[in-house]
């Protein structure tokens, strides 16, 4: 079957420590290999295989794990970008796995997308979480240059990057470290969304 998505707690990660992330990031962005792991809720998860040949069109596949689904256990789509991480959480508070895919494309492969997928027990089917543009909002986008780091925590989706100010090189980033919390709600037509429930910014030595 195949769907056309068009996706430890880093709050207490220091700026030095996440500084030192971008660099091993930005190093292993030209050396993407092929991208194969798995995510589990209890019993229940994903498998998530991308071959990261071409990122211009990156093949995923991602097989359901113990889920009760009325057609394929397994779906498959394309991306633009390197698949670099997966992770679960119950991000619908409905008790089933729901699943985060972390694709970086763009120039040097650095902006950071999420592919989001719901797993609906009742109903037996999967449907995409919509993760929205970060250059649609000035306020977030504001000193944005990629970078992200990504994680869930509590029902969460979390997303970091650091901050440049007028002048700063793209190696030197000197506005701290901005963090923006999602969580996921019913949008237009009861489409499943990330929405924005705060973002803060973390300056230097704080």
């Amino acid at each position: 079957m195949f769907i056309d998505f068009f996706g430890f707690n880093l709050l207490a990660m220091s700026y030095k420590y996440f500084t030192c992330f971008l660099a091993l990031l930005f190093t292993g962005a030209a050396y993407a290999q092929r991208f194969d792991t798995t995510v589990k809720m209890n019993d229940e998860g994903f498998r998530v295989m991308a071959s990261n040949k071409d990122f211009d069109n990156n093949n995923v596949t991602v097989e359901g794990i113990k889920l009760s689904l009325d057609n394929s256990r397994q779906i498959d789509f394309a991306v633009k970008g390197r698949v670099s991480k997966a992770a679960v959480d119950d991000l619908t508070g409905d008790g089933d796995p729901d699943l985060i895919v972390c694709v970086y494309g763009g120039t040097n492969n650095l902006i950071g997308n999420v592919i989001g997928i719901s797993y609906a027990k009742a109903e037996k089917t999967l449907k995409p979480i919509i993760f929205p543009d970060i250059y649609s909002d000035p306020k977030i986008r504001d000193g944005y240059r990629g970078h992200d780091a990504f994680s869930l925590v509590v029902g969460t989706l979390l997303r970091k990057f650091p901050v440049y100010l007028q002048g700063d090189t793209d190696d030197k980033p000197t506005g701290g470290i901005r963090t923006v919390q999602y969580s996921v709600a019913p949008g237009e037509q009861g489409r499943l969304s990330f929405k924005v429930l705060r973002f803060f910014d973390t300056r230097p030595g704080e």
